[in-house]
């Protein structure tokens, strides 16, 4: 089991969301989960970066934010911000 699935079994929302703290990109994904009534945990790779590249290497997805949808059975790679506004639309 890889991190993303470790930290969507514990999780009790509907996204993961991993960030950095200075990014525009992350807060705007947030407003976008939050005005859609959707909840998310944050992971803030400041704070950890084994985490970052454990991510990275599970995704491919070098920037931030990294968006996870983890509503259904299985965690589904959503994107960064532009692809979660298309994602749901």
């Amino acid at each position: 089991m890889g991190i993303i699935e470790e930290t969507a079994a514990t999780a009790e929302t509907d996204f993961l969301l991993y960030t950095t703290t200075f990014c525009p990109y992350c807060v705007a994904a947030k407003r976008l989960l939050k005005d859609r009534g959707l909840t998310y945990q944050e992971i803030n790779f400041d704070e950890d970066h084994s985490t970052r590249m454990a991510v990275v290497d599970a995704t491919g997805h070098r920037t931030v934010p990294i968006v996870i949808d983890i509503r259904g059975e299985a965690p589904v790679f959503v994107g960064g911000f532009n692809e979660t506004q298309s994602y749901l639309r």
